[in-house]
């Protein structure tokens, strides 16, 4: 009896101290370190998510830990250019596509802008038009490919194979759509906006924008309240506080909440280089043994593992005349692309990283990677804008009438911007003054044109040439041609090619590399290290893409253990 009064005991005093610890440490953990004032208090005050642990992963993505590598080529330069020699950079840690984006990812953004901006609308058919994907790219002069023209993007049997007939921009454009997208539904889901509002209520004069939610809340969906305060329906995950006049003080969701994530956009080529070797597996302490040639472990594009031996790991062209092998025997399963998962994974869990389609990514192009001046996340193409401000102190947002179209330099026309974003601007000498890590807006040029590498191409005493027209001119180290489109007072498109014969390049600052070899390459370009360029605006029948996110908070998903 006396043994089973001590055991209840202890029990109650185990108790005590236990639920004493959770007060303590709950109360400590909602306690300032800096004021010691209380955080998330009802009465009001600083309101944070003290409670959040790690980045959500977003549909389709899969992590990629940062570390250090060789960028560059690490096997014999057959072609002796020079375009990316071996240097070693650092990668934060990323998110990347699993797959490449496929026709039906892409159908669904046709799918959205057709609803949402009706091409029967005078007003908005641009917008559609400017983001369908350029179908004609699969026609040869000596070719009978009309199959594709007319199926490969809309048909179900290509369904999950990778889009083609994307320009760069409009796989920006993609990706600015898919992070809205994600976020809208996140926030719908944690109870911040109506239910069903994303299909239901959207409208072109209606619509969600990350950066107008976050700068703006009330201007989303066109400054509907029903839609933006989630008219009191699916708010189970949210957490409804008032303050002591009894007013709501968690309306809008903010970046401190951690539901709003990254946005998606293109990898850097860095990162996809670095994700596309899948170096996982050779580590030897903080060494890579050997050098790695595929997205797969081995010298060989053929399968060793017993069950497969001898099968291709990856879909490109074998030789002349020989897109996919003998007919029954076939060596990579494919005469054009494949749909997506059909060849193994790297180590990262990435699949067709080489072969199936090569990809967009977000660099500029140019042949020396200035690895002297930076090895830390490196990519060329930085434009920093700002939010533009109206005379009230306002963000200013997009309306229907404010949209900008672009008429790209094969004449297809673009928008710039949709209703409902935030006008950007260039940022000015108010954030650039006296800093040391950027002067100007515009970086792509960053070094270019310096006296110890490069001539300029133009006379400076040219009277037409001024010296802040010449620092910002890509002409001060190449020499592409320059095509002109205007248009006549009638809106007819008016082409004017340059035809002079002192052109030396093709680069300017409008040409973005891709990486990895396609279904119309040799096995050369299955090096992840390969890199080549084409025009941001046009499109071919075997370039796609993929998005990337970036890692926000630790550099690994598991704690890192001791080392010895």
């Amino acid at each position: 009896m006396k043994k089973v009064v001590a055991f209840k005991v202890l029990l109650v005093l185990a108790l005590s101290v236990a639920t004493f610890s959770c007060k303590k440490s709950s109360s400590s953990k909602n306690s300032s370190r800096a004021t010691g004032w209380q955080i998330n208090s009802r009465e009001g005050g600083f309101q944070y998510n003290t409670n959040f642990q790690e980045q959500e992963t977003s549909p389709g993505l899969v992590f990629v830990e940062g570390g250090t590598f060789t960028k560059g080529k690490v096997q014999d330069d057959v072609m002796h250019d020079w375009n990316n020699t071996p240097n070693q950079q650092h990668v934060q840690s990323f998110y990347m596509d699993e797959t490449e984006v496929t026709n039906v990812m892409y159908l669904e953004y046709l799918d959205w802008i057709k609803r949402v901006y009706p091409p029967s609308d005078e007003n908005f058919r641009a917008i559609y038009h400017g983001a369908l994907p350029d179908t004609l790219v699969w026609r040869n002069r000596l070719g009978f490919n009309e199959i594709m023209t007319e199926n490969y993007l809309r048909h179900p049997g290509y369904a999950e194979y990778p889009v083609v007939g994307v320009s760069w921009i409009q796989a920006v454009e993609y990706a600015n759509w898919r992070s809205d997208r994600v976020n809208e539904y996140n926030l719908e889901k944690a109870g911040y906006i109506k239910r069903d509002a994303k299909t239901v209520d959207v409208n072109a004069d209606a619509t969600f924008s990350t950066d107008t939610y976050i700068n703006a809340p009330t201007l989303t969906y066109g400054g509907n309240e029903e839609i933006i305060n989630g008219d009191g329906r699916g708010r189970g995950k949210r957490s409804v506080q008032t303050d002591a006049d009894g007013n709501e003080t968690n309306i809008y969701a903010t970046r401190e909440t951690g539901i709003i994530s990254p946005k998606y956009r293109l990898p850097t080529e860095t990162e996809w280089e670095y994700a596309a070797l899948g170096l996982s597996e050779l580590r030897s302490f903080n060494l890579y043994r050997g050098r790695k040639k595929y997205p797969w472990d081995g010298q060989y594009t053929r399968s060793g593992k017993r069950k497969i031996r001898g099968d291709q790991m990856a879909n490109f062209k074998q030789g002349k005349g020989d897109y996919g092998g003998i007919a029954g025997w076939s060596d990579d399963g494919a005469d054009i692309t494949n749909a997506v998962k059909s060849y193994e994974p790297n180590d990262y869990g990435l699949y067709d990283m080489a072969g199936n389609v090569a990809e967009w990514v977000a660099d500029v192009y140019r042949p020396i990677i200035d690895d002297e001046f930076n090895d830390f996340n490196y990519y060329r193409g930085n434009v920093y804008t700002k939010n533009a401000i109206n005379d009230d102190g306002t963000v200013k947002v997009v309306t229907s009438d404010d949209i900008v179209y672009d008429t790209l330099s094969n004449g297809k026309v673009v928008a710039r911007n949709l209703p409902g974003e935030i006008l950007q601007v260039p940022v000015d000498e108010n954030e650039t003054y006296l800093r040391t890590n950027f002067d100007k807006s515009n970086a792509i040029n960053f070094r270019d044109g310096d006296r110890r590498s490069s001539r300029y191409f133009e006379d400076f005493n040219d009277e037409e040439m001024d010296e802040e027209k010449a620092d910002t001119d890509t002409r001060k180290m190449y020499n592409s041609p320059k095509h002109n489109i205007s248009r006549d007072e009638n809106g007819n498109i008016i082409r004017e090619y340059d035809k002079a014969n002192n052109r030396t390049s093709l680069i300017n600052d409008q040409v973005r590399v891709y990486k990895g070899g396609s279904w119309k390459d040799r096995e050369y370009w299955l090096d992840p290290a390969q890199r080549r360029y084409f025009p941001q605006d046009m499109a071919t029948d075997y370039i796609g893409f993929r998005c990337a996110m970036s890692r926000v908070g630790s550099k690994s998903k598991s704690k890192n253990k001791k080392k010895n």
